[in-house]
């Protein structure tokens, strides 16, 4: 769970707060509790304070949406207290008083971050509607930090799961990355998390508020990935009916993730080693250059090295790719992490099934230890997911996963072990019990069972009348 720092929480108590809170800093009392009493006639929460330092020492422990300072403090000029304040707490609006004022005090305390800057004495009528302006922005700013710290609660660092050292080490480096622009090249095997990574790497940089968006490259063709990429004019070719920006475009002054890199053509890498070396590129169609600001994080379960020196990947690109490569664990290198993924991805199953509490048996979980997890956390996800949806739920709701729920592959390892002294299945025998208690499990719905045990209705068929299994 993300651990809330002390800005944050204030942020968020003052998002979802009753009343809207109402900071007056003025060391003269008489107008200072004149405007409260207005504004507390208004529905809104009124703190009051008479220095700069005290109006700080409130905002420690108080969330607070609008403060109303006057220009002159006893400890401090209100202008610059408002260039502090709003660097401290960017989401909160700031009203300048002052007894006399100045156009050049206005238009440094607006420089300042400040909301508005007004003259005591104006009719008091005008000080609450621009309150409830600046209450409104201040709300609105607090809300779109919650959503950024929920994103970074979903996609950051935190929600990586794992605390075996291959995973630490390989979190730790990315952490020193993030924070650079530099490119970054993530290595490793099929399913070990390479998109949960580049995400956590964009929402852990500078960058964090700007777009993400990410691209297989070997799940399109050359053109249609070259238009993806890149954009097209209207007319650049047959079909091309209107322009289009592409994802480079799309995710300006944020990061873009090539998933499969080593899958993407030789003459679109040319394209893309420009991009990284100028910073920009030509859509397809155009003759104008177009300019962008992004970060590249890229991903290959290939060796980009040795493909390179056999002529299927460019060299140069390469080298530029991996400035700062990554090489992410597999699942077999981190027997430690299966559990706790495991029982994470059973929750969340659980939570879309509307089953409720989940308890791996012993059994289960040495079972999902031993195996080798070809297909890395991808595999176990999708595992857990079928195991979950097979285990019956008792009265409670409650769910237990044995190793009955396991697929074939896994159970035969718990059943079987040539140098035991158990009995032995031939992998027919095991095949036919394991399609049987699907299908019992199906209560004999065939297009169900096919989908679980992941084949055809055709080979299901086959399959029953092959072994004799009775419904």
């Amino acid at each position: 769970m993300l651990t809330f720092d002390k800005t944050y929480w204030r942020l968020y108590c003052s998002a979802t707060a009753v009343a809207d809170t109402i900071l007056i800093i003025d060391d003269e009392p008489r107008p200072r509790q004149l405007l409260a009493r207005i504004l507390q006639l208004e529905g809104y929460t009124v703190l009051e304070a008479e220095t700069a330092r005290a109006g700080l020492k409130t905002l420690e422990n108080e969330a607070v949406h609008v403060i109303i300072s006057d220009v002159k403090l006893p400890d401090k000029n209100g202008i610059d207290l408002t260039a502090q304040l709003k660097q401290a707490y960017p989401a909160t609006e700031i009203i300048v008083l002052t007894a006399y004022g100045t156009i050049q005090d206005g238009v440094t305390a607006i420089k300042n971050g400040a909301f508005d800057y007004i003259t005591k004495g104006d009719d008091n009528d005008r000080i609450i509607p621009l309150v409830s302006r600046a209450v409104e922005k201040a709300q609105l700013q607090f809300r779109i930090q919650q959503l950024e710290n929920q994103m970074r609660q979903r996609h950051g660092f935190d929600s990586i799961i794992g605390r075996s050292n291959p995973i630490m080490q390989a979190i730790d480096l990315a952490r020193r990355v993030a924070v650079t622009d530099t490119t970054v090249l993530l290595t490793g095997e099929t399913g070990t998390g390479k998109e949960v990574f580049a995400q956590a790497i964009h929402y852990g940089s500078p960058r964090k508020q700007g777009p993400f968006v990410a691209i297989n490259c070997g799940a399109l063709s050359k053109e249609i990935l070259e238009s993806e990429l890149f954009g097209h004019r209207a007319g650049a070719f047959t079909g091309a009916s209107r322009d289009q920006k592409g994802l480079f475009s799309e995710a300006n002054k944020g990061t873009i993730f090539l998933d499969e890199i080593g899958e993407m053509p030789l003459d679109l890498q040319a394209k893309l080693l420009r991009v990284l070396e100028t910073h920009e590129f030509l859509r397809v169609g155009d003759t104008k250059p177009t300019k962008v600001d992004v970060r590249v994080v890229a991903a290959t379960n290939r060796g980009l090295e040795q493909e390179a020196n056999v002529g299927h990947f460019r060299l140069d690109l390469y080298y530029r790719l991996s400035v700062f490569s990554i090489e992410l664990p597999p699942l077999r290198d981190r027997p430690a992490d299966i559990l706790a993924l495991a029982l994470i991805f059973a929750q969340q199953t659980a939570a879309k099934l509307g089953k409720r509490a989940i308890r791996l048996t012993p059994d289960f979980v040495q079972k999902l230890q031993q195996h080798t997890w070809k297909g890395n956390i991808r595999e176990l996800k999708n595992v857990i997911e079928r195991a979950v949806i097979l285990a019956d739920s008792s009265v409670s709701g409650s769910v237990e996963l044995t190793t009955d729920t396991l697929p074939l592959d896994l159970q035969i390892g718990s059943r079987i072990s040539i140098d035991s002294g158990n009995e032995i299945m031939d992998l027919a025998t095991i095949e036919k019990l394991h399609i049987r208690r699907i299908l019992t499990h199906t209560n004999g719905q065939k297009p169900e069972a096919a989908r679980l045990l992941g084949i055809g209705l055709t080979t299901l068929y086959r399959k029953i009348q092959e072994y004799g299994i009775d419904l």
